[in-house]
């Protein structure tokens, strides 16, 4: 799965329309050189393991019911019937499935109706008015303490509750807590036996979501601040993305908000690929890649930030490009940087992580690595100090790093030697600009 397939070719056609020739062959060949790297397998829960699920013993004083709202519009039974069992079938009882349904006739209804769990909350609805307005007539019937979001052709794995819970106990008992919270991720064809693409995300990167809506699937919020945000038809289509840059901007502000958004690193949700999904079929959804634009220039309006959103090559991912320089908006970033070239045009320094890994090292110039991250702006540990921009009050620190003058590699002395350990220069000059409370940007374009 995830090769060579009608629906990979429609979309390197639809690239080539697009991006033109060049950009569609080097996309090409970074996926055929990357498609058998990582061959990817599913493992689903032993009954064991949920069994000792179903057995865990929760915190003292800890409770936690999740609403999963799905919105319904005449879905195929037998994905009807998955989801609903995927979810009843939840090593974690504690919850109700709300359908929020805009079918407009008994099809839906006549498949909830073989089931009994007083769990199942059958909403009909007067209308079909768009996801939003669907969504938000589930939302407001929800009684649980977190919501997570669902499509109706679609599917959890049986621990993904538990997972879910188990991040906010832990957060519940280092004494704060959890709003938002996302796993990672798999596609799943029309049989829902296949499993492939897993998208295996990072912790929480505001840079990165602001490119691209990396949480997806499986997202859980806290009630209170979903219900507060909800849902605009304005942004159908993505209108979870829309959903989250919303929630974020409201936790903004708040001490160590960041601790309370919630990477759970495990598959818990299967996205399914049929012939109408956007997972085969961008196109079918161009209108969503337009609205995710638009979220994002929403979320910069909100928190008063002088940028535009550019797309990029890839549907569904974006650029923000600051009006004035990024210092000047953003007061909390002292350092951004870019990619180092070496032979053969591949990279030799880019982003380093605080254990001295390099994601992105020996990637061709115009390949855009794993989920495209490489091309995408986002907060990094360190990046490498012979390509970076530094705010005014730390440049003095890179002064005392480098040996040379900040306004002197500005006019051209550009840091080179190969004897040079370039990589410990950049961790050494990471720490002590982090040390001084700022943080640092990854941006792919910086020359």
């Amino acid at each position: 799965m995830g090769r060579i397939s009608v629906a990979n070719l429609k979309k390197t056609i639809y690239y080539l329309k697009r991006n033109g020739l060049r950009d569609t062959y080097l996309a090409a060949l970074e996926r055929l050189q990357e498609k058998d790297k990582n061959p990817w397998v599913y493992q689903p829960l032993s009954e064991a393991e949920a069994e000792a699920q179903r057995q865990k013993k929760w915190a003292d004083g800890f409770s936690c019911k999740f609403s999963i709202i799905v919105p319904t519009y005449k879905t195929p039974a037998v994905f009807l019937r998955a989801m609903i069992d995927s979810v009843l079938e939840q090593t974690y009882p504690l919850f109700e499935l709300i359908l929020a349904d805009a079918s407009g006739d008994d099809s839906v209804k006549n498949e909830v109706d073989k089931y009994s769990d007083e769990r199942i909350v059958y909403l009909p609805l007067a209308e079909n008015d768009g996801i939003s307005s669907n969504t938000n007539a589930g939302l407001r019937i929800a009684t649980g303490d977190y919501i997570g979001l669902l499509d109706h052709d679609d599917v959890l794995t049986k621990d993904a509750l538990y997972e879910m819970a188990c991040g906010i106990e832990r957060a519940f008992l280092n004494g704060y807590s959890a709003e938002i919270l996302y796993s990672d991720e798999d596609k799943c064809d029309e049989t829902g036996e296949n499993y492939y693409e897993p998208h295996l995300k990072i912790k929480f990167n505001l840079d990165l979501i602001l490119s691209n809506n990396y949480f997806c699937h499986f997202l859980v919020m806290k009630s209170s601040l979903m219900k507060k945000v909800g849902f605009r038809k304005e942004f159908d289509g993505a209108q979870d993305f829309d959903l989250v840059l919303q929630g974020i901007a409201q936790l903004m502000g708040n001490q160590d908000w960041e601790t309370g958004v919630i990477h759970v690193p495990k598959v818990l949700y299967h996205w399914r690929c049929h012939s109408g999904s956007t997972a085969v079929n961008p196109q079918s959804k161009m209108y969503a890649y337009e609205a995710g634009g638009r979220a994002i220039e929403s979320f910069l309006t909100k928190v008063k930030w002088q940028a535009k959103v550019q797309p990029l090559k890839h549907l569904g991912f974006y650029t923000v490009r600051y009006e004035p320089d990024v210092f000047s908006v953003r007061k909390e970033v002292g350092v951004v940087g870019g990619p180092v070239y070496g032979k053969g045009n591949k990279i030799t320094g880019a982003i380093y992580c605080e254990d001295g890994t390099e994601p992105y090292k020996g990637l061709k110039k115009g390949f855009s690595g794993y989920m495209h991250r490489a091309v995408l702006w986002q907060e990094a540990y360190a990046v490498d100090i012979r390509n970076v921009k530094v705010r005014k009050e730390l440049q003095g620190i890179y002064e005392e790093v480098t040996g040379i003058s900040y306004e002197r590699n500005l006019s051209g002395h550009k840091l080179s030697g190969q004897s040079c350990d370039w990589k410990k220069i950049s961790l050494d000059f990471a720490k002590k600009v982090r040390e001084q409370g700022y943080i640092i940007l990854w941006d792919p374009k910086q020359e």
